[in-house]
């Protein structure tokens, strides 16, 4: 296909702006995808302050991606089906790759942030990123599937077992999620932290534990062990304040899983960590496995995530999208639709 098409372009620090670009090239191998929605997250919002070590301007944002297969290759799922894409690039070569962790490539990168994302009304991917999805499932939903094998794969790495008293820090869309998937394996309560009034609600509301305002998570989840602590502790809130507190909320040979990207270093209370013979799990994006359960999680509704709260966004809105996701003010997740012109 020849010809321009729209994009959502970052042209700088805090500037971000629907731009007409060229249509992607596809090369042998790879199919053109009619994107859907795609999903603003916490990289996204770096990128866009100027944070992103890697990104560069001129860059074509976002990673969580669905969409319909336009022009199909060899292999490759069938064309006008709906797919969403695993974004992550890996260079084949490095130990990691050869032994088949991919997804802690030496050199690891995504779609979005070292190539053109699907922030555009089409993208150009490797056949092998792509993912059908069952046409009965909303594309809205779909788009919540890179997000959500984040979580499978932290509870997958956690060691969780079922009857566990877990304990979330941090009630954003991968928090809530981690949460989720947590509770569908087994875990007898799911207690989650979150000074935000919004996100607790919404962890309320997904039938959750919320911490209530002036409360404090250590006391609930003591309340619920019988004074032991969580048996596995989530960190999807990066922030050093958390930091601080994991070790103590988390029970004698409990488990610590820091899910949340730290900007930089955190004071932890490793003598704690050795005393109670604690195991700290840290989790990178992925394995295509995990990605594989989340789609079968989004398809059979597994989770209840018919009411995650999503806001959608048109091109047209693009600065008031990026606004909500900033402030947390639109729905949990914030998405960019090519077919929407109002947010809803």
């Amino acid at each position: 296909m020849t010809g321009g098409m729209s994009a959502v372009v970052w042209a700088g620090v805090n500037d971000v702006r629907v731009e007409e670009v060229p249509m992607p090239e596809v090369p042998p191998g790879w199919a053109l995808v009619r994107v859907a929605c795609t999903g603003i997250c916490g990289t996204d919002l770096g990128i866009v302050h100027g944070k992103h070590p890697r990104a560069r301007q001129g860059l074509i944002l976002g990673h969580e991606i669905s969409g319909w297969v336009e022009v199909t290759a060899p292999g490759g799922p069938p064309e006008g089906a709906l797919v969403v894409a695993e974004p992550l690039i890996s260079c084949k070569d490095c130990r990691a790759c050869r032994e088949g962790h991919s997804h802690v490539c030496a050199r690891l990168g995504l779609f979005g942030i070292d190539a053109p994302g699907g922030a555009a009304q089409f993208v150009a991917l490797p056949t092998s990123t792509l993912h059908q999805v069952p046409s009965r499932v909303e594309p809205t939903q779909a788009a919540l599937t890179e997000p959500l094998a984040v979580a499978v794969h932290a509870v997958s790495r956690s060691g969780m077992e079922a009857g566990d008293v877990v304990a979330v820090f941090g009630a954003g869309p991968i928090g809530i999620l981690t949460a989720l998937v947590a509770r569908h394996e087994g875990a007898s309560h799911v207690v989650v932290a979150e000074p935000n009034a919004r996100r607790r609600a919404v962890a309320s509301d997904m039938g959750l534990i919320a911490v209530p305002d002036g409360a404090q998570l250590r006391d609930m989840v003591a309340e619920l062990s019988q004074g032991d602590g969580a048996d596995t502790t989530f960190d999807s809130a990066a922030h050093p304040a958390v930091a601080a507190e994991l070790a103590d909320v988390t029970r004698v040979l409990g488990r610590v899983v820091i899910v949340g990207v730290y900007k930089e270093p955190a004071a932890v209370d490793l003598q704690a960590v050795c005393f109670k013979e604690q195991s700290v799990v840290g989790v990178r994006v992925y394995t295509r496995e995990d990605f594989r359960t989340a789609i079968d999680l989004v398809a059979q509704n597994a989770l209840g995530l018919d009411r995650f709260p999503v806001s959608v966004y048109g091109f047209d809105r693009i600065s008031d999208a990026f606004d909500a996701a900033a402030t947390g003010s639109g729905g949990l997740k914030v998405l960019i639709s090519t077919h929407r012109d109002e947010a809803t």
